[in-house]
């Protein structure tokens, strides 16, 4: 057996990483150029850096060094597709194949081009499992019961948000919807949303309903709660069992300094008349 990680932005890549040599895995990594940010210095692991458009490229790459399985970490932004990227015949002939270009649409269109030459996907929770949030953790002040009925509000409409394949993020304020995340991505709809609420807003992240765990697990950091803080919101709600916490410490640390509480729930603590 040996992995590919395919490496996009933030941290997470650099968590799988860790944790494959912590397995000792037989593994590669390719980075692609446009959206990771992070650093990874090996003399034992070799790193490929290529386009997020060469899927050709990056398809030979996993047959040349006989990869049998693959592992997705990071963010790859939708949006790139809308900002002149250059694509390969391949990546071109795949995109046009496509029914719609939702995410979902995309990432299994990827998982049957590498079926193809005999390669599996392998589930991000396989290797990160011990980023997910447990249920009841929380961090902070109890939400108040007010809050509590806005989270379950939240929780429903970003389910259905997730169902449609457009998001996985909501930001509501006294049962109205502030912000619906699509293709501009987490950071982007907490702003938005958080800036119509004035303050008092509260952000909900969840899986889909029939969330694929080989790629885009919902995942939050410090990075989301600086948002948060810099936009006057206080509290975010997040999936348990199936949302990574990166940096979970950190993120601690951060949220009790800037008065910012972090719930994990999950679908029987909305159950009743909320």
């Amino acid at each position: 057996m040996k992995v590919a990680l395919i490496a996009g932005y933030g941290k997470l890549p650099v968590i799988a990483y860790n944790s494959l040599l912590g397995l000792e895995k037989d593994f590669i990594v390719i980075t692609l150029d446009e959206e990771f940010n992070q650093t990874i210095n090996s003399s034992t692991v070799k790193i490929y850096s290529l386009s997020v458009g060469q899927v050709g490229k990056i398809l030979d790459t996993l047959k040349k060094e006989n990869v049998t399985d693959v592992i997705f970490a990071g963010k790859v932004n939708k949006s790139l597709l809308y900002n002149n990227l250059k694509l390969d015949m391949k990546a071109v002939k795949m995109l046009f194949s496509l029914k719609d270009r939702n995410d979902d649409t995309i990432m299994n269109a990827v998982v049957d081009e590498l079926k193809k030459i005999g390669i599996n996907v392998l589930k991000q929770t396989d290797i990160l499992k011990e980023l997910l949030a447990e249920k009841g953790m929380l961090i902070g002040k109890r939400p108040k019961d007010s809050e509590l009925k806005d989270i379950c509000y939240g929780f429903k409409i970003a389910k259905e948000l997730g169902r449609l394949d457009i998001g996985q993020t909501v930001v509501v304020k006294r049962k109205a919807v502030m912000a619906l995340e699509a293709i501009e991505g987490t950071d982007e709809a907490i702003v938005r949303g958080l800036r119509f609420a004035k303050k008092s807003g509260i952000v909900v992240k969840v899986a889909k309903p029939d969330q694929d765990e080989r790629f885009d697990v919902p995942t939050v950091g410090v990075d989301t709660l600086k948002k948060i803080a810099d936009n006057n919101g206080r509290l975010l709600a997040i999936e348990a069992g199936r949302t990574f916490v990166v940096d979970k410490k950190e993120c601690e640390e951060y949220a009790k300094k800037k008065g910012i509480t972090i719930l994990a729930v999950d679908e029987s603590m909305c159950k009743g008349d909320r």
